[in-house]
């Protein structure tokens, strides 16, 4: 993740995706992409578009299986 990376400058679905991560990363210890699909509502190009799009920027990263989250700065509810 880029320093000084604004989190304002993610979009609606991937601040989504990132709850829907965050949420299961917690229960879980990491997130795996069919539960994704399922919490998330979302088509599965669309979440893979937006999971790359996290990975990119270091806010979530790959874990085993599945994705967990990556370094951040900022709080998210879930």
């Amino acid at each position: 993740m880029s320093e000084g990376h604004d989190v304002q400058a993610l979009s609606n679905v991937d601040i989504h995706v990132y709850e829907a991560v965050a949420s299961q990363a917690v229960e879980s210890g990491g997130a795996r992409f069919d539960l994704l699909v399922r919490a998330s509502g979302l088509a599965e190009d669309e979440l893979r578009k937006s999971l790359a799009r996290l990975i990119e920027h270091g806010y979530v990263v790959p874990k085993g299986d599945g994705y967990g989250l990556g370094p951040h700065t900022f709080e998210v509810e879930y």
